[in-house]
């Protein structure tokens, strides 16, 4: 297709309007009027409106195929929109939120998962996805790491991967496959304070090791479109940022795809202190190489004078807009405008029996068995079973960023133990509310009844799903006052109790943890939730996640996260009291729960780890094995995890990194060997000169079931 030709057709303005993305309420409601208040809301012209490239947010397939229509009909260029959407963790079939997922450390699974969620979001009319979002996170007080998959940028990036195959597949024109849009570039998960959009402030070394390498797998494995974040880096919005756009993202790592802005963030440059007003922000954003521009008019309104006064370039306008009409020709727009929007298949593709059970699948192995003193799995053949808790008898368990997910299409804990219990008395006690400021306690004396009259309780307590999602940060990562008296309660009537546990974030639950016989932590676990919790909680799927990020001891330590850097006075591994050295007066150095952790069903011993050679040069390999024996009674699964310590660097390097991980599955009694290859790029670190090279030295090789347990054997690299 010939691009040039195309925009040497259009005016000035229609290029500008091309780059303009507002919502789908700005444009025809149906097949009649304009929807004027919003066009008036930012003062944007009919003109614009019929001469843009994209929207965003189109709530169905008819109402894309209804714009799309119009536009066709009164663009005079005839170019088709391109149509966008948050498809995050599910269309309208919900898996677990990305947090979860990770905590299956499985990539085939991811990949399934955004696979299926592109298909219904195709027919649903979506063209584009804003994810994956991989970014970085250590605070759990940040509302957003629900959207992330953890602290570790290994895990991170193997996950990004997944992602955007799973959306993207072989070829975008494909019927089912959408473009993916990776976010948000960059360090947006590491705010000051966990407070939502707030600064960011890191040296460059920092950034390259730990925050960009997700973002590079992403593009390297094609995704098509980048959204910078709402955050400064280093006093810069990441939206004007020419440094990290154009210095980073274009010339160093060869992308060649769509740059977005996200919601309003052009403007929001002004309130930043870094732009003037419009007209400036229209400025800095296009030239730091920032193209389409989201729910902003600053472009619209300024650009072409900018233009005019040789402030911005054509030329760079004019390779803006081919990269837009690029996109769509990759995803066979030109051919086919409306792709495979359908109202009827809309709903036939919608919650299917085969996407129900990759749901279920994914709630299951994302899960992650925190604590078990025996009470888990239950019995199958209990007389009667309590269900008790906020999160009992609702679908607002399936996750914020659910955007077109319903709540009454979720299969709720209570619904899903009736139905796996159909000759058991299955009683329900909601017994208080979840809101964190909640204190009504006249449900609190029902639940404890109902406890004490019961073989087994399933208490469904944690963090509604509004409390955790972008603008949502929490400064207290406890449950709610009211729940733990619940808790407290319902466990001292009848120890016979598996706490649920539904949260966006990891959470400080010391006291839970002491009180509980057993907790499943299942996050928020979408659309089959309560299928999943019934066939974990009675033993027909053993848990198996490993936990993607670090649950504190106490929100005074985060953020806390596994691969960090010793001091010049490490606190001593001992009980001994210490002094003068990094340590708390009041709580543990430790986590509650560290990175890697989770139990199951059965348990697994680790033996025999040797290395083939205690020496690495950089054209050689070294092979690490251990034998993993499922020494309990039933099958399991286990994620194998391998990490490295550089022991000594020109800069301080982390106690450990994830190198390598693999999930296996072995039969009660059965032994499996598993191998990771070390080679010199694994070793390489960006170093003070911001270059990205290895180091010869002495080193760690450790294997083990979590970062918090491993074996440990040493090597060196000449």
């Amino acid at each position: 297709m010939d691009f040039k030709k195309i925009i040497s057709q259009m005016t000035l303005e229609e290029k500008v309007s091309h780059l303009m993305q507002v919502g789908a309420r700005f444009f025809k409601k149906d097949a009649g009027s304009l929807n004027t208040g919003p066009l008036e809301e930012l003062k944007i012209s009919p003109e614009n409106i019929k001469a843009a490239g994209t929207t965003l947010s189109c709530a169905n397939s008819e109402g894309m195929i209804a714009i799309q229509k119009t536009h066709l009909e009164e663009d005079r260029n005839k170019l088709p929109m391109l149509f966008m959407q948050d498809v995050i963790h599910g269309y309208r079939t919900i898996f677990p939120i990305p947090l979860g997922l990770g905590c299956s450390f499985d990539s085939e699974l991811v990949r399934e998962c955004a696979k299926m969620s592109a298909k219904e979001a195709a027919v649903a009319g979506v063209n584009v996805t804003f994810s994956p979002m991989v970014d970085l996170v250590r605070d759990a007080r940040w509302g957003r790491v629900m959207e992330s998959t953890g602290e570790d940028p290994y895990l991170n990036s193997e996950l990004a991967r997944a992602f955007v195959q799973g959306y993207q597949g072989d070829d975008l024109k494909g019927d089912y496959n959408i473009a993916a849009c990776v976010k948000h570039f960059a360090a947006y998960g590491a705010p000051e304070a966990g407070r939502d959009y707030n600064t960011v402030d890191m040296t460059e070394r920092t950034l390259r090791e730990y925050y960009l390498p997700g973002y590079h797998a992403a593009i390297e494995a094609g995704c098509k479109m980048v959204m910078p974040a709402f955050n400064t880096i280093n006093s810069v919005p990441c939206t004007g940022n020419k440094w990290l756009l154009d210095d980073v993202l274009r010339k160093e790592w060869g992308f060649d795809g769509v740059v977005i802005s996200d919601y309003d963030a052009w403007f929001e440059m002004v309130a930043h202190g870094f732009c003037s007003g419009e007209k400036d922000a229209a400025e800095k954003a296009f030239n730091a190489g920032c193209e389409i521009e989201m729910m902003s008019p600053c472009g619209v309104h300024y650009l072409a004078e900018l233009i005019a006064e040789g402030k911005v370039s054509e030329e760079k306008l004019d390779l803006a807009v081919e990269r837009v009409l690029r996109l769509k020709d990759e995803l066979g727009m030109f051919e086919n405008p409306y792709k495979v929007a359908d109202p009827v298949n809309e709903e036939k593709v919608a919650l299917t029996a085969e996407h129900r059970a990759i749901a279920r699948k994914a709630a299951e192995e994302s899960s992650v068995l925190l604590k078990n003193n025996g009470v888990l799995p239950l019995k199958k053949d209990l007389k009667k079973l309590a269900v008790i808790g906020p999160f009992s008898d609702t679908g607002n368990v399936i996750g914020n960023w659910s955007c077109m997910g319903r709540d009454e299409e979720a299969t709720t804990f209570l619904a899903g133990l009736r139905a796996y219990l159909p000759n058991t008395e299955v009683a329900y006690a909601k017994g208080c509310g979840h809101a964190i400021f909640e204190n009504d306690e006249s449900g609190l004396d029902e639940a404890v009844e109902l406890a004490k009259n019961s073989d087994a309780v399933v208490l469904c307590i944690g963090e509604f799903k509004f409390y955790s999602g972008e603008g949502n940060s929490r400064a207290d990562l406890s449950v709610p006052a009211i729940q733990m008296e619940l808790a407290r309660r319902v466990i001292k009537a009848n120890p016979n109790t598996a706490v649920i546990l539904i949260t966006g974030r990891p959470l400080a639950i010391v006291e839970l943890n002491n009180i509980a016989p057993a907790i499943l932590n299942m996050w928020q676990p979408g659309t089959e939730a309560g299928t999943a919790a019934a066939r974990l909680l009675f033993g027909d799927a053993n848990p198996c996640g490993k936990l993607s990020m670090t649950f504190p001891y106490a929100v005074g330590q985060v953020p806390i996260y596994y691969n960090h850097y010793n001091t010049g006075r490490p606190k001593p591994n001992d009980e001994g009291e210490h002094y003068y050295c990094s340590r708390y007066v009041d709580c543990p150095n430790a986590p509650l729960y560290a990175f890697g952790y989770g139990l199951s069903y059965t348990t697994f011993e680790y033996s025999d780890f040797k290395l083939s050679s205690d020496t690495l040069t950089a054209d050689s390999k070294i092979t690490a094995s251990v034998k993993v024996k499922n020494t309990g009674a039933v099958a399991g699964k286990e994620t194998v995890q391998f990490y490295i310590r550089d022991l000594v660097g020109s800069c301080v390097r982390p106690v450990m990194e994830l190198k390598g991980f693999e999930k296996i599955e072995l039969a009660a009694g059965e032994e499996k060997t598993v191998e990771f290859t070390i080679d010199e790029p694994m070793l390489r670190f960006w170093n003070a000169e911001i270059e990205f090279k290895s180091e010869a030295g002495d080193f760690e090789a450790m294997v083990g079931t979590s970062s918090d347990k491993v074996t440990k054997l040493t090597f060196k690299l000449v």
